[in-house]
């Protein structure tokens, strides 16, 4: 990723704490060792912690945003 956002490196960061807390459940630190399922479940939880982390920072900003812009006068 060229020039992250700074929600975007939020989110790598949430993503790869999901895929450690993944690993720490399986008892693996080695990614050399995991299955070809364990990996697949591995990278789900890199990638879905990065992209529900990335739509939740977003929510945050367009909240915000909304309640920056003045309401029509009329």
């Amino acid at each position: 990723m060229i020039d992250p956002t700074p929600n975007e490196t939020d989110a790598t960061a949430f993503g790869g704490q999901m895929g450690g807390e993944y690993l720490e459940a399986i008892g693996k630190s080695d990614l050399a060792t995991l299955s070809e399922e364990e990996w697949a479940r591995f990278l789900d939880a890199v990638v879905t912690g990065y992209c529900d982390h990335l739509r939740a920072l977003a929510a945050k900003d367009r909240s915000r945003l909304d309640a920056m812009v003045p309401e029509v006068p009329f």
